[in-house]
């Protein structure tokens, strides 16, 4: 036996509850608005609860990557290589940047650069889609925004992980014994991590709002590497430009973690004029510090400040 529900009144309240505004009445029976942004620190409880989430997905993700391609998670490897053999033979060879190296150990400076930046590059164009191709999850499920791109700097942190194993033989194969500068790689590779959330944290937002940025970024991006001296020792086009270009060269975030990992990697390349010293300037480590923490809570706190615009239509 079938009941008939009784119509739902959408007109004005009446008896106790007459005159009363919509969040007066919200207040007076316990009601919230759905979908609102939890403040600060519950968010980032909420977001570490669900860090298995985040690496599971990030995992996933990774694994599917290259699943129709032959040669597979190879990919991963060959890629970042195959960039390095085409910078090699244009920077290296043809124009000649090799020169002043010791031995063969361009190379391994060269490897080093691409891969650091490309991890800082890949970072930032995944973050940028990371709200925008993700739509129906986003709508479907209840969790914290910023699960999303952070999950996208993981992968590309997983990623280099892989491809170091490559990077180590380049360095091995260049003549460079490992020393006690390798355990720097730790802290350096963490600072960055930190400063790619950061980054791609920003985009994420100004992504979701405008689909247009996706296209814009790989401009931006081209023109950073070739500010940041990934092929060729940005300070040595550097000495006859204004003061204040030359310290806005040395506090470029892409430069500054190049460095502490190429000095990390190789003291003995890291300055091809004064391989002799092998010390790098102690502002270094606090310009990687600063933009490490200093971006991650920047986009973090700007990323949750529109935790409730993402997925709407």
């Amino acid at each position: 036996m079938s009941t008939v529900s009784e119509p739902v009144s959408l007109s004005a309240p009446t008896g106790a509850d007459a005159g009363l505004t919509p969040k007066q009445l919200a207040d007076k029976y316990g009601l919230s608005v759905s979908g609102a942004r939890p403040g600060l620190i519950a968010y980032t409880r909420q977001l570490w609860a669900r860090r298995h989430f985040i690496w599971a997905f990030a995992t996933a993700r990774l694994v599917a990557q290259y699943t129709d391609a032959k040669l597979g998670q190879l990919w991963q490897v060959v890629t970042p290589l195959l960039n390095c053999g085409v910078f090699y033979l244009v920077f290296g060879v043809i124009l000649a940047n090799k020169r002043g190296f010791p031995g063969n150990t361009y190379i391994a400076w060269l490897c080093i650069g691409v891969f650091v930046f490309q991890f800082t590059q890949n970072a930032v164009q995944s973050g940028t889609r990371a709200i925008s191709d993700n739509l129906g999850l986003i709508r479907a499920l209840h969790f914290p925004r910023a699960s999303l791109p952070i999950a996208f700097t993981v992968i590309q942190l997983q990623q280099l992980l892989i491809s170091m194993v490559v990077l180590v033989v380049t360095v091995l194969s260049a003549g460079i014994a490992p020393g006690r500068t390798w355990l720097l790689i730790i802290p350096a590779l963490i600072l960055q991590t930190l400063f790619n959330t950061g980054v791609s944290l920003v985009f994420a937002r100004i992504g979701a709002r405008t689909s247009d940025i996706s296209q814009l970024i790989p401009f931006v991006m081209r023109a950073w590497m070739f500010l940041s001296g990934v092929m060729f020792p940005i300070q040595d086009k550097s000495e006859h430009w204004a003061p204040i270009i030359q310290k806005i060269v040395a506090a470029n975030p892409a430069s500054v973690y190049m460095d502490l990992l190429r000095h990390a990697f190789a003291p003995v390349i890291y300055d091809k004029h004064q391989s002799a010293h092998q010390e790098l300037p102690p502002h270094l480590w606090a310009y990687g510090l600063v933009w490490g923490v200093g971006m991650f809570v920047v986009g973090y706190v700007f990323f949750w400040k529109a935790e409730e615009e993402y997925g709407r239509g």
